[in-house]
């Protein structure tokens, strides 16, 4: 007879929207695995609410440091603002537990750094956000182009280009370095172009650039890259919170056929499209129809990967280097786009003032003047 599936004790630290919306729908898909014993907020009537939605079970703390020495979670969901997220990620590491926590994962390489530090002691280890890479059509994408079935990936374009109004950024931690560590580089199409990497590996340079165009922010609303991979492809990424009719967008041009995904907010094998070059024989493109069971992009197609994983005993995805190079492709962005000079990959490393802070204390940035 199978063993049942061991349960994690679970704790959340913030209780706003994502992690309502995202984290508790996760939570309940894997109920048989994972149990939400615990919630954190300094907002007491919100934490209250939360608890009260969630089940009888679950205890309110106003202190993360707190519920941790009396909780003892194995996991520990992070949802609160950007500027929280790496001494909340290293206090549950030091306490040993495991994370998941909202991208950023933290504001800098040298915020990372501390992360990967902590890991190392405890033993725990820390993932961030970015569920694009779950859904079955990302997974099956990824195994065709990394496979080579598709042909050589020649040329690709990744797009957010979303829309945010005045009083999207009226909330105070919004549009700060100290606070978000960026605008929609580091906020919004940070998911796209970590799929982007996902499907095609590493980069080798990127020339950019970014301004400041309608909003009364310290950091930018929109931004462009162009970018060299290290097998020679070529891409775009556009990051933009100015954008009136809204879309997510990933597309690869290989040898043998495009793969285009397009999407807002999240997506399902029917937002995957393969359109085979002229050469293709049609049997063979059959092969690259996604999978019959469709698992959406999610919080809990995400978390599903960490359990296993945790299950295992190994490293989950989302984790280590694969976390930090997304955030050194933020910031190698910044560096190129605020320099005027391409970036290589590996080229930021400690005493970069791009290392330090993803404005690396440029004159009209840093302070949100004007640029």
């Amino acid at each position: 007879m199978p063993l049942s599936p061991v349960r994690r004790r679970v704790a959340v630290v913030g209780t706003g929207a994502i992690v309502s919306s995202g984290h508790l729908p996760a939570l309940r898909a894997h109920a048989d695995r994972a149990e939400l014993v615990a919630a954190v907020d300094v907002d007491r009537d919100r934490l209250d609410a939360f608890c009260s939605a969630a089940g009888e079970q679950v205890a309110g703390f106003t202190s993360t440091g707190a519920m941790l020495d009396a909780v003892r979670p194995d996991l520990v969901l992070i949802g609160t603002p950007p500027s929280l997220h790496r001494e909340q990620t290293v206090a549950a590491l030091e306490a040993g537990a495991w994370v998941l926590c909202e991208k950023p994962l933290c504001l800098s390489l040298a915020e990372y750094d501390e992360i990967a530090a902590a890991e190392e002691a405890s033993g725990a280890y820390a993932s961030v956000i970015f569920q694009h890479r779950y859904g079955s059509g990302a997974v099956h994408a990824r195994e065709l182009i990394r496979s080579g079935e598709l042909g050589v990936p020649l040329v690709a374009h990744c797009q957010t280009t979303w829309h945010r109004d005045a009083a999207y950024y009226s909330v105070p931690w919004r549009g700060r370095w100290a606070t978000e560590g960026g605008g929609p580089t580091m906020g919004h199409g940070i998911h796209q172009y970590d799929l982007l990497l996902h499907l095609l590996g590493p980069w080798e340079e990127i020339r950019a650039m970014a301004a400041r165009l309608v909003h009364d922010t310290e950091s930018e609303d929109v931004s462009t890259a162009l970018v060299r991979f290290r097998d020679g492809a070529l891409a775009t990424v556009v990051n933009s919170v100015l954008s009136p009719d809204e879309m997510s967008r990933v597309r690869v041009d290989c040898a043998d056929a495009t793969v285009e995904l397009t999407h807002l907010y999240g997506h399902g094998n029917d937002d995957w499209r393969y359109t085979p070059a002229r050469h293709v024989p049609a049997g063979r493109a059959d092969a690259w129809r996604t999978p019959a069971r469709d698992v959406p992009s999610s919080h809990a197609a995400q978390l599903d990967a960490l359990l296993d994983a945790y299950d295992a005993g190994a490293r989950p995805p989302g984790s280590g280097q694969e976390a930090r190079g997304t955030l050194e492709f933020a910031a190698a962005l910044y560096k190129a786009a605020f320099t005027g000079q391409p970036v290589r990959s590996g080229e930021i490393v400690p005493g970069d003032p791009f290392h330090a802070a993803m404005h690396g204390g440029r004159s009209g940035w840093a302070s949100g003047g004007t640029v």
